[in-house]
């Protein structure tokens, strides 16, 4: 394996991906001077310790930085858009290339507000199981609008 690669043999990479960002994040926090209340530099840890500590008011850490992340995933959604072709009648092709690029820069603000929500990379895991379950359990009773309920989605935890 490449040795420059954070990943080993064996390691679960979507905690690695977590633990990536988190370590990205917190390093733009410091360069850019992003400060907790105490005067020292803001972490990811700190901002994920409030969402669990249910600090979630509209001044609080998750609140405002998981409002900056869904600020930045919109700009990168439009991003991707502009690079999706729509005229079904153009010659052209699409730059495969930049809209993989456009999908990473989505998932680094995803991963970013899903830690400053108090999600870890295994509560991801085991909530994304649960939700599975029930859109397989969907499909399978024919989920349409008139059945759509959000009664199944209470159940998650």
């Amino acid at each position: 394996m490449n040795d420059e690669n954070p990943v080993q043999d064996g390691t679960d990479m979507l905690r690695s991906i977590f633990e990536m960002q988190a370590d990205l994040n917190d390093h733009v926090f410091v360069k850019n001077d992003i400060k907790a209340k105490d005067g020292s530099p803001l972490t990811m840890r700190e901002i994920a310790e409030h969402a669990d500590a249910g600090k979630l008011g509209v001044n609080d850490l998750p609140n405002q930085w998981l409002k900056r992340y869904a600020e930045a995933m919109a700009a990168e959604f439009d991003e991707l858009r502009d690079d999706v072709l729509w005229k079904w009648w153009s010659r052209d092709q699409i730059d495969l290339q930049n809209i993989r690029v456009e999908l990473i820069d989505i998932l680094h603000f995803l991963i970013s507000a899903m830690i400053s929500s108090g999600l870890s990379a295994e509560k991801v895991f085991d909530i994304y199981q649960q939700k599975h379950s029930i859109n397989l359990t969907r499909q399978d009773k024919g989920y349409n609008q008139a059945s759509k309920t959000e009664d199944d989605n209470r159940t998650i935890e």
